[in-house]
């Protein structure tokens, strides 16, 4: 997992910039953070974990041994994304994070968001999502502006060993 960004490098403290050119580059960059994903097994992913300082961010939700109820959905690609809206109802949750192996964190989210975001030719869409997708919406927007899931947390006490986490929370 060495092309992942770790706690305490500095790109993962720094405030993405915006995507302005939808080239070539964009798709391969979009590629390169796919394939890190898929090498952690991840269900999300920003770009400032594959060292890419720019806004941008794949969801991709699945079940797994980590995620046993996780809904099912293709990857979505989401570039300069921007929370428009939320609802009123939060939810106390337990995430990990490519960038922090070994440790969870219980974070308190909204349950639905709404996002605005582009595509890879630039075109403008909203989505509105939903429990566990939400979920890693939020913690991956939480990337493009310079925060993890750590940030996040409200005490120590909601910081825990993953080995812990699989024998005492899952």
């Amino acid at each position: 997992m060495n092309n992942i960004a770790q706690l305490g490098e500095p790109v993962l403290a720094e405030v993405a910039t915006y995507v302005r050119d939808f080239g070539p580059e964009l798709q391969q960059l979009v590629e390169r953070m796919q394939t890190a994903m898929e090498d952690a097994n991840g269900v999300g992913i920003a770009a400032p974990q594959i060292f890419e300082s720019q806004r941008v961010m794949i969801i991709a939700s699945r079940p797994s041994e980590r995620y046993p109820d996780a809904p099912h959905m293709e990857p979505l690609v989401l570039v300069n994304p921007e929370m428009l809206t939320h609802g009123s109802t939060k939810q106390l949750g337990w995430e990990g994070c490519l960038s922090v192996p070994g440790i969870r964190g219980r974070v308190c989210r909204f349950c639905d968001v709404g996002i605005a975001y582009q595509d890879l030719n630039g075109n403008s869409h909203s989505i509105q999502l939903s429990g566990f997708v939400a979920r890693i919406a939020q913690h991956e927007l939480d990337h493009l502006d310079g925060k993890t899931f750590v940030d996040k947390v409200e005490s120590r006490r909601d910081l825990i060993a993953g080995t812990v986490w699989e024998q005492q929370c899952r």
